[in-house]
């Protein structure tokens, strides 16, 4: 509850001080996400079937050629959610900043015994649940009767607020708490009334950089859709508050 209290503070400070023409406006969102882990066991090319068998030669087998082994996850779905800001009073170029809620995963099979490869019969999920800080270029498109095209590109920064890994806990239980990921989306923009707005987003949010534990790298990708309402306190269109405006005859 403080942590709420804390971010609509802030937001509530920027939305005062926005209300010229640089502030644009303020939306929530849900989502539903995407996501999935890729591993890259570097010091596969180490193994030698020959001498590693665990059972025959215990002391020439080394347990970190084996584990985790290079894959890709299983497909993890979950939610999100968020409350944004945009700024700039440009008709083709915005910034929006953003607050989020955000639970992202794998569904993984665990490695019972590495060598032979032999792994559960069934999944289990890592999940982790983020609270970001996200910034982006919104680029606008506009398509007629107040609706646009936009493409989105930005940075998430990343809290870790608490994790859950039931498979590979030596590296997926070890990210950090703070990352960093990127983000590319494609929206669509229209009016429900002439300050309300409806639009639906589609992310593509890869990690920039591989998480590395001893010989493993991991990255995660999340593709996310999201679902939303904006308000906007003017139109949508160029500043026109040092144009002439006819007041009749008499002037």
């Amino acid at each position: 509850m403080r942590k709420l209290v804390i971010v609509y503070f802030l937001f509530s400070i920027l939305f005062t001080r926005g209300q010229g023409s640089f502030f644009q406006g303020i939306g929530i969102f849900g989502s539903g996400t995407e996501s999935a882990h890729f591993y890259k066991n570097t010091a596969e090319n180490k193994r030698n079937y020959l001498t590693d068998d665990p059972a025959a030669n215990p002391t020439t087998y080394n347990p970190a050629y084996y584990y985790p082994q290079s894959h890709i996850s299983r497909e993890y779905f979950s939610w999100g959610a968020g409350l944004f800001l945009e700024f700039l009073n440009r008709d083709r170029i915005r910034w929006q900043t953003e607050f989020a809620y955000m639970k992202k995963g794998a569904f993984e099979k665990e490695m019972l015994v590495p060598y032979y490869g032999i792994r559960s019969g069934s999944f289990s999920a890592n999940k982790y649940t983020h609270i970001q800080w996200n910034n982006y270029l919104k680029f606008y498109n506009p398509i007629g009767f107040g609706s646009h095209w936009y493409l989105m590109t930005g940075v998430r920064l990343e809290y870790l607020l608490n994790s859950s890994a039931s498979a590979f806990g030596s590296v997926a239980g070890s990210f950090p708490r703070f990352w960093f990921s990127g983000d590319v989306a494609l929206g669509y923009e229209f009016p429900l009334t002439k300050k309300l707005f409806m639009f639906f987003e589609y992310h593509w949010n890869p990690d920039i950089i591989r998480h590395k534990h001893a010989e493993v790298k991991v990255r995660n990708r999340t593709f996310e859709l999201r679902v939303g309402i904006m308000f906007r306190p003017r139109k949508k269109k160029i500043d026109d508050c040092n144009a002439p405006r006819y007041k009749g005859p008499a002037y």
